[in-house]
């Protein structure tokens, strides 16, 4: 869709411009008095129209960071000196919009850094303990939802065919995976049963939210459908986790069901209908608070991604830690590229094809591993059950975020 921008050039009058893009939407900044228009197109690099002379000025995208601000600056080609002067406090205010907009790009090296803190120095993690965690994750489904609006979730509901690759991907593919790493536990690397059952455990479990937040980042028009599919397959979870822990382990294990619905409303529904609400009723208030979201959100991830693991460290630091790391790993890696793989082969023809690779990875790799945690201390009597998703809670946060900073970088 074309986004028309007034481009005030006073006297100069150019011919072509040649624009710099690196997001999907672009927005201006209008100088004093208005003599041309330019219609941007977010698909196209090098928009034009004609003016009465044959001067030729090069336009370039300084500020590209936030949804709503861009500025031009305008330099003609035949005399760089000559240039239209942006207002020094607008300059200003651009730059600091654009420095913290771009914080989410330091995403990954933050959750390194947050890993390596957490194995160093466990006090700075611990107290953040799980009672936050839910907070947590609604604040950033909530920066998600004032990025969003009514209509992307309801195209996101006009794609059943990926909902039910997300489905087959939670459930189906993971458990999978799940079963062959369990077992390979026990027979290869003669590791206690109570291990692969750990491993079992953790493959049979929801989606993690954070893999909407993964998706945001990376496909920011595929967030409404990866948070569909991880609220659906949460919702699925109150019978087909318990089924599946049967199947695998011979344990019946039973999950509060109303816990669960209570857990999708708080940290899923209700912060993304406020930021929705947000956006329509006070969109003022919304452009005001928009650039400050990044930089929180990038903390918050942190604490999520450094305080399981520094609450969990007697558990990785374990007899066993290092051989559970291994095959937790290869089960995360292989989740990721099963869910990539599975829905290329699906979607090849669709015109959204790695986008939706990228999506259907992140919801088969990423899963609510705080929630088998949470079911291994509760219904299992041997605590080593419990290492397998404590292991996991870090692993697929690092994977995740890992995947994120090269798909990002691989589009730009």
């Amino acid at each position: 869709m074309g986004l028309a921008t007034n481009l005030q050039l006073d006297h100069l009058h150019p011919r072509q411009i040649q624009v710099q893009q690196r997001r999907r939407s672009i927005f201006s900044h209008s100088l004093p008095r208005t003599s041309n228009s330019l219609s941007l197109l977010p698909s196209k690099c090098t928009p034009s129209f004609s003016g009465p002379n044959s001067r030729v000025l090069d336009f370039k995208i300084t500020k590209c960071g936030s949804f709503r601000n861009v500025m031009v600056k305008c330099v003609p080609k035949d005399n760089e000196s000559e240039s239209i002067a942006v207002p020094e406090e607008v300059e200003k205010k651009e730059g600091i919009s654009d420095i913290l907009s771009k914080a989410s790009s330091f995403l990954p090296h933050v959750v390194l850094a947050s890993t390596l803190l957490a194995l160093v120095y466990p006090p700075s993690f611990t107290w953040f303990t799980n009672r936050y965690y839910a907070p947590a994750l609604g604040f950033l489904m909530f920066a998600v939802g004032l990025n969003s609006s009514e209509k992307d979730f309801l195209e996101a509901f006009k794609q059943p065919a990926a909902i039910f690759a997300g489905y087959i991907g939670q459930f189906v593919v993971k458990p999978m995976l799940g079963f062959i790493f369990g077992t390979i536990a026990v027979t290869v690397f003669g590791l206690p049963t109570p291990v692969g059952a750990g491993i079992m455990l953790t493959s049979c479990v929801s989606g993690a939210q954070l893999s909407n937040y993964a998706t945001f980042l990376t496909d920011p028009q595929m967030a409404p459908l990866s948070i569909v599919m991880t609220s659906l397959s949460t919702a699925s979870a109150t019978f087909l986790t318990p089924l599946l822990s049967l199947l695998l382990i011979g344990k019946r294990l039973p999950v509060d069901v109303k816990g669960m619905m209570t857990s999708i409303m708080q940290i899923v529904v209700a912060p993304i209908a406020t930021g929705l609400l947000l956006n329509r009723l006070f969109p003022e208030v919304c452009k005001a608070i928009r650039p400050f979201l990044p930089p929180l959100s990038v903390f918050v991830t942190s604490l999520c991604v450094g305080a399981p693991l520094a609450i969990n460290i007697n558990a990785v630091m374990s007899p066993f830690g290092l051989t559970i790391l291994l095959l937790v790993i290869m089960f995360h890696l292989s989740a990721f590229i099963a869910g990539y793989m599975m829905s290329g082969l699906v979607f090849h023809d669709s015109p959204d094809a790695k986008a939706l690779q990228r999506t259907l990875s992140y919801e088969t790799g990423m899963q609510s591993s705080l929630l088998g945690l949470a079911l291994a201390n509760r219904f299992f009597e041997d605590p080593v059950v419990g290492v397998p998703p404590a292991i996991s809670t870090v692993i697929m946060s690092l994977m995740g975020f890992s995947l994120v900073m090269l798909w990002a970088k691989k589009k730009e």
